[in-house]
């Protein structure tokens, strides 16, 4: 292919070291590629986003795909609305970095350590109500902006401490920052978060083929593929407090043999105010083949157990 691929991406600096491993890949395959910033309204506005709406971060980026401006466009898998968009598909989902939340605290602290009345901050709904439902009489303060803003309320005492994903502190080498990588137990991170998603239109063939063949990681998109089933069946969107994990694991059938299960665990709150939440939690494991079923499985038995409380239309898991 002599053409050269322009690959659309936010941007921040987290997104355009995102886009930096896909372009890489690509030429180190000895393809000449060019890295278009877009502007997305989640980059224009503070507003919380769950007030923007679904798509905040992802929609200019699709547009500019749909309009031949870019050939590629390299998403924040999490950032991504579970509705499929009409002429694009996803040709590629990258190895994942590592999907844990991790907490930047004062002093060093681990989540443990920092006292009752400890100001954390987040601006997902999903980690607000898991860090409620520990118990501990930490209180959880909104917050958006970029990551250096974010660690600067840490930094300059405004904050106690922040929880980020652990992918983006390691993606731009600020893993130095992290006080403690919170255990799935206590934080289930967001569905899809450290993972990337890569689309192309749907009718360029020849840019799906490459980037399933050069960037595409089978076991990354089988685990993905489960907890964005899960999120979907439950149609809770992006800032939803919904978290799921899954992971490929190695079994054995009746014969003895060898074969790869992914295995999924899901968290879902019901009721989250002053009051306090109450945590809805379920697991399973299925073959790889069938990871999509294996997510709508776990969000029907999520719903069983009062999930139903989360559903409705545009919302976005952040």
């Amino acid at each position: 292919m002599t053409r050269t691929i322009r690959i659309g991406t936010r941007g921040s600096a987290l997104a355009l070291t995102q886009t930096g491993t896909v372009a890489d890949a690509l030429r180190k395959a000895g393809l000449e590629v060019e890295i278009v910033k877009v502007s997305t309204p989640g980059d224009r506005s503070s507003a919380p986003i769950a007030e923007i709406g679904v798509g905040v971060f992802t929609s200019a980026l699709r547009e500019a795909l749909l309009n031949k401006q870019v050939d590629v466009a390299v998403h924040s898998y999490k950032d991504l609305p579970t509705a499929p968009e009409r002429g694009i598909v996803l040709a590629a989902v990258p190895s994942r970095e590592d999907p844990r939340d991790a907490l930047i605290a004062r002093d060093g602290l681990t989540l443990g350590e920092l006292p009752p009345g400890a100001r954390i901050g987040t601006g997902s709904p999903r980690r607000t109500a898991q860090l409620r439902a520990l118990g501990l009489g930490f209180e959880v303060v909104p917050i958006r902006g970029n990551i250096d803003t974010r660690l600067n309320k840490v930094f300059d005492g405004e904050l106690d401490a922040v929880v980020l994903a652990r992918a983006g502190l390691v993606r731009l080498g600020r893993a130095d920052v992290i006080t403690e990588t919170l255990d799935p137990i206590q934080m289930l991170p967001a569905p899809a978060q450290g993972a990337l998603a890569v689309e192309c239109r749907v009718d360029d063939v020849d840019i799906e083929h490459l980037l399933r063949s050069i960037v595409d990681d089978e076991a990354t998109r089988a685990a993905v593929t489960a907890e964005r089933a899960m999120l979907a069946a439950l149609e809770a969107g992006c800032s939803a407090p919904v978290g799921a994990l899954a992971e490929v694991v190695e079994d054995l059938d009746a014969d003895g043999s060898v074969i790869e299960n992914v295995s999924l665990r899901g968290v879902a709150a019901a009721g989250l105010d002053d009051e306090g939440v109450q945590l809805l939690r379920a697991s399973a494991v299925a073959g790889k083949s069938e990871a999509e079923q294996l997510g709508r499985d776990l969000a029907a038995e999520l719903l069983d157990l009062g999930a139903g409380a989360l559903s409705g239309p545009g919302r976005e898991s952040r």
